[in-house]
């Protein structure tokens, strides 16, 4: 089974969540601005990314540019910044078992169908 961290206003997580179930695939939809992955579960996603949190950022949204544009942080201080400000992780993300992709662009997601 897929699970997609999706933000249905986003048109890029719609547009992957539909090849997701154009596919056939069985899928766990989470909201994650209205539950937000806590710090273990975003360094689980990170892993299977393989990405450092700092590439997982959202850099145009205004709670980035006012409290973390310019600033050096470890990675753990990155992914609690997330953790707290859901908004700032890219989406949308999905997983299968030990992968994950960005669905940006939405066709990243042929790798796990």
């Amino acid at each position: 089974m897929l699970k997609i961290y999706h933000n249905n206003r986003c048109s890029k997580s719609r547009q992957t969540l539909e090849l997701i179930k154009d596919s056939g695939q069985e899928v766990e939809i989470v909201e994650y601005l209205k539950t937000p992955p806590n710090a273990a579960g975003l360094q689980d996603v990170l892993q299977k990314l393989n990405m450092k949190p700092e590439q997982l950022l959202r850099k145009n949204e205004a709670i980035y540019k006012e409290a973390y544009k310019g600033k050096t942080m470890t990675d753990q201080e990155w992914i609690q910044a997330m953790v707290e400000n859901p908004v700032l992780i890219e989406r949308p993300i999905v997983v299968k078992e030990d992968k994950a992709v960005l669905g940006r662009p939405p066709e990243n997601v042929q790798e796990l169908l």
